[in-house]
């Protein structure tokens, strides 16, 4: 039988998530006033801190209870950096699937390419959870050399604080439900540490993904396509999506008529000549 205060917590929460994913989409993209929104969602959300420098030398512990720097995960590759909670009772979860499937949709591979980072943000939990939680989502990505690269690490409140305010991340905690609300969102980060891309909600475009991932590694991963893509692709932050170029599929439209031009008369004057 169903205990009925958690029943209320759980429905509590279901309804949070509903808000928060459709709400706080529209707050990021539309910019609207703070006093038009509920109460629990006016100290939670994801402020943008592009270009900015997080801080390296913040010290957690990974999923075997080893204390570990933020730094071990940079220098070498991009970094896609998601906030959780492990025993959130839904959104988190909803967050960490809608990253698994984008991530199975890549050619990219976690561990090689670039690395996955998931902190949780809840201070109270253990490297057990952590451990757990990492078991599940690499079993379901299913790619060698993948648990090298995703790392799932808990922390203390002062290392949480300060990575959460450096990536622009509120979140307050609900002593009435005993749970944090949030809102829900990933961000890419380059090989140095500065913060490259955001993308909000539950879903994220396994091209969108990629390209920033292109991005933020200054061109050293990817193919010549995506190269092109990148030109007539612009990554616009209100929306944490890339959209179309138009001047530049302009050019490039342009530049292939004047090629299959310049193809074609060569043609005929080579045909003319052997005449």
């Amino acid at each position: 039988m169903i205990d009925s205060d958690y029943a209320l917590r759980f429905t509590f929460h279901v309804l949070l998530t509903l808000y928060v994913f459709w709400f706080s989409g529209d707050v990021q993209a539309q910019g609207l006033n703070a006093s038009t929104q509920p109460a629990v969602l006016r100290d939670i959300g994801i402020d943008q801190r592009l270009n900015e420098q997080v801080p390296l030398d913040l010290v957690f512990r990974d999923e075997t209870g080893k204390l570990v720097r933020l730094g071990d995960y940079f220098g070498e590759k991009p970094v896609i950096l998601s906030l959780v909670y492990y025993e959130c009772p839904m959104l988190c979860t909803l967050v960490l699937n809608g990253l698994l499937k984008s991530l199975r949709a890549l050619s990219f591979d976690v561990g090689k390419e670039f690395n996955v980072v998931t902190v949780s943000f809840n201070p109270g939990e253990t490297p057990t959870l952590a451990a757990a939680k990492k078991a599940e989502y690499i079993q379901h990505y299913s790619r060698a050399g993948a648990a090298e690269g995703w790392h799932f690490l808990t922390g203390e409140a002062g290392s949480i604080k300060r990575l959460a305010q450096a990536v622009g991340f509120r979140y307050i905690y609900d002593a009435k439900q005993n749970q944090f609300a949030h809102a829900s969102g990933i961000m890419v980060l380059t090989p140095q540490g500065r913060l490259s891309h955001y993308f909000y909600g539950i879903e994220y475009s396994p091209r969108d993904l990629r390209l920033s991932l292109v991005e933020a590694s200054a061109n050293k991963i990817g193919s010549p396509v995506d190269q092109l893509l990148l030109y007539c692709y612009h990554y616009d932050p209100t929306t944490g999506k890339y959209g179309v170029i138009i001047m530049n599929v302009i050019r490039l439209a342009g530049l292939g008529t004047i090629l299959a031009l310049g193809a074609f008369m060569v043609v005929m004057f080579r045909r003319d000549r052997k005449r």
